[in-house]
């Protein structure tokens, strides 16, 4: 993941813009990712790990009203998350990632492995729907490194 990480920073720095994070399942594994590179703080503001619904709230402005109609697991819940943390820290782009890492918390709705990323660029807040399989570290760890791609991809279209 290393060389997507230098990707996103070579693509940022050569345009003057920033990024940051919004965190749930993930619990800051792709803060982790973009802050081991030597310089990241020339282009990577910060993140929020937000894993309770009320710091989804308060931290980035995710309502309420939303949370109960959808749910914390969601592409609104997503997209509301890169939307916040984008316009609390002044970021150009920003990813946000919301799932169920598991062993347990799945439904037959909602399973274990069920994780939504969004990415939030200077023109539109884009969600994806992923479904991973494994134990918790590995969907964890999947679910960053789709992120981090996600991410990259946008950077590039916008």
């Amino acid at each position: 993941m290393s060389n997507v990480v230098q990707s996103i920073a070579d693509a940022l720095l050569a345009r003057h813009q920033t990024l940051a994070t919004a965190e749930s399942c993930t619990g800051g594994l792709v803060g982790a990712a973009l802050t081991n590179l030597p310089g990241s703080s020339a282009w990577y503001l910060g993140g929020v790990i937000a894993y309770s619904n009320p710091l989804k709230g308060s931290l980035l402005g995710v309502p309420n009203e939303l949370l109960a109609t959808h749910g914390a697991v969601s592409a609104e819940t997503a997209q509301a998350m890169a939307d916040g943390v984008r316009a609390a820290t002044g970021a150009d782009f920003s990813i946000a990632l919301t799932g169920i890492a598991g062993p347990g918390g799945g439904t037959p709705q909602k399973p274990v492995g069920l994780v939504y990323i969004a990415v939030a660029c200077p023109d539109r807040t884009q969600a994806f729907e992923h479904h991973f399989a494994g134990d918790r570290s590995r969907i964890r760890t999947a679910a960053s490194d789709a992120a981090l791609a996600h991410l990259l991809a946008e950077i590039h279209r916008n």
